[in-house]
């Protein structure tokens, strides 16, 4: 296959939206790469997150996710926000400002599916990151961008709101050279996360992450998060936003991303009033029906805004 492919590829995939698109060889995972996320596991870093755990002959090896699959294209989908929410409100991560990213990538890779189809035939799969797949991994091989001590994917002069998207192909495309780059000694994201859920080799620990414990984690909260949830209800971006690399993040151009009014109108009295039809249907396209009401008001009453509130 040849690079005018790949350029046409790309060109599709810049036209539907997506801010970066990458091409890498596939292969089996890299033997570190596997040993670094079996540690990670056995340390018992997961958290209740056992999905984690299963399928690891698929997360090791894209082929058993598409049989005779050559090569994998990963693109990314800008969602930072032009508007944010008032600082005193009760704070949603900006990924679930606006439509649920999973529906969004989902409709844009179909297209992009049906392109890559087009130029150079074969067969496709589509991965959104509810499939076993290391999209991470993946992103940085394919060129994207880099894995930063955070966790996140960060692109070079663009910053790491942004999330991901693969398609299989059975078709063989000359790949990207992998992205090299590395956050080097910068540790704000260490010493800025709130749970201290980070250490200084890029490990995270779920159970200290204020975005797991707040929509991952089922029953109560430990008791020490009180003291650092500060309003956040959905999530958390502490991590990203004390990045260097996100001083050259610019707003999404996407519409769906944009914040719903049920984000931008979203108050303590609202969260503890809504009926459970009132919040699936407020909610009904966005990530925060993840979190469920129950999830919500207890995350409310850990934050304390609620309490604040009645006292002023």
């Amino acid at each position: 296959m040849n690079c005018d492919a790949v350029q046409r590829i790309k060109a599709a995939a810049q036209e539907l939206g997506f801010e970066a698109c990458g091409i890498a060889a596939v292969t089996s995972v890299d033997d570190e790469a596997v040993a670094r996320y079996e540690r990670w596991l056995d340390e018992g870093r997961n958290g209740c997150m056992d999905w984690a755990a299963r399928h690891r002959e698929l997360r090791n090896d894209p082929r058993e996710l598409l049989e005779g699959a050559r090569s994998i294209i990963v693109v990314a989908l800008n969602y930072y926000p032009a508007e944010r929410q008032a600082p005193d409100a009760p704070q949603v991560a900006f990924y679930a400002y606006g439509r649920d990213y999973h529906e969004v990538m989902r409709e844009r890779l179909g297209q992009l599916a049906t392109r890559v189809q087009e130029i150079c035939g074969g067969t496709t799969r589509a991965c959104v990151d509810s499939a076993p797949l290391r999209e991470r991994y993946w992103a940085q091989q394919a060129g994207v961008g880099f894995i930063g001590r955070n966790n996140c994917l960060i692109l070079p002069g663009k910053g790491s709101f942004f999330v991901l998207g693969e398609l299989l192909t059975t078709a063989t495309l000359p790949p990207d050279e992998p992205c090299t780059q590395s956050c080097g000694d910068c540790m704000a994201c260490v010493k800025t996360c709130p749970g201290g859920a980070l250490n200084d080799e890029g490990a995270v620990d779920a159970s200290r992450c204020l975005s797991y414990l707040t929509i991952e984690h089922h029953g109560e909260l430990p008791q020490w998060v009180s003291s650092v949830i500060d309003r956040r209800v959905v999530g958390c971006d502490a991590c990203q936003l004390c990045c260097p690399h996100n001083a050259a993040a610019r707003p999404t151009t996407i519409p769906d991303f944009a914040m719903t009014t049920a984000v931008r109108n979203l108050t303590p009295e609202a969260i503890n009033t809504l009926t459970g039809n009132q919040f699936k249907r407020c909610f009904a396209h966005s990530a925060i029906l993840r979190v469920r009401l129950a999830g919500l008001r207890r995350n409310l009453a850990a934050a304390h805004i609620f309490d604040e509130n009645r006292a002023q």
